[in-house]
């Protein structure tokens, strides 16, 4: 029954300190729509400005990777179902705020975002920036959708090294999970 499931969903929303979800088809209005909400949600908790834009810089690079990666499979046979895939979750926790995204991505796609973000978690801040800077000083391949410094600006804004989770879905697809903690 709908009304029992809502019920439970509530309850564990709060459970996990979840205080803004959103599953599907991420389009820029929509997340345009949602930052916008988690800044007043977080602007009427009174957070330090700060912290309000760094959940928010962290909501809007993790969902416009999840964008850009959907888009990027526009002409794939399995398009809809990765575009379809897509869920961003912003929470509170011991250590401050967490961003949580998700989507489905192809396996092959698997090994070279695992090998970027494990690059990344044993860095501290100092090593974070260089790195940062050394990135938007190189040239971008023609088919770049960035300079490739969102992970390591996530990174650098969070308060614990960045988390991930890619759990096997079938032989060709896997769910890729990444935590952010602010």
């Amino acid at each position: 029954m709908v009304t029992t499931g809502i019920l439970d969903l509530q309850n564990y929303l709060s459970r996990h300190g979840i205080l803004i979800s959103f599953s599907g088809r991420f389009s820029q209005t929509i997340i345009e729509e949602l930052g916008e909400a988690v800044k007043k949600y977080l602007e009427t908790e009174e957070h330090p400005k700060n912290d309000i834009f760094n959940v928010f810089s962290v909501f809007v690079e993790q969902t416009q990777n999840i964008k850009n990666y959907c888009e990027s499979k526009r002409a794939s046979d399995s398009y809809a179902r990765i575009a379809n895939s897509c869920i961003v979750t912003i929470g509170k926790c011991e250590d401050g705020n967490y961003i949580s995204s998700g989507n489905i991505i192809e396996k092959v796609d698997a090994e070279k975002l695992v090998t970027l973000i494990n690059e990344l978690i044993p860095l501290d801040k100092i090593a974070l920036k260089k790195l940062y800077k050394e990135k938007l000083k190189q040239e971008l391949p023609p088919d770049s959708l960035g300079a490739g410094v969102g992970l390591i600006d996530m990174a650098r804004k969070a308060n614990k090294p960045l988390e991930y989770t890619i759990n096997g879905i079938d032989e060709q697809f896997s769910f890729f999970t990444l935590n952010v903690i602010v």
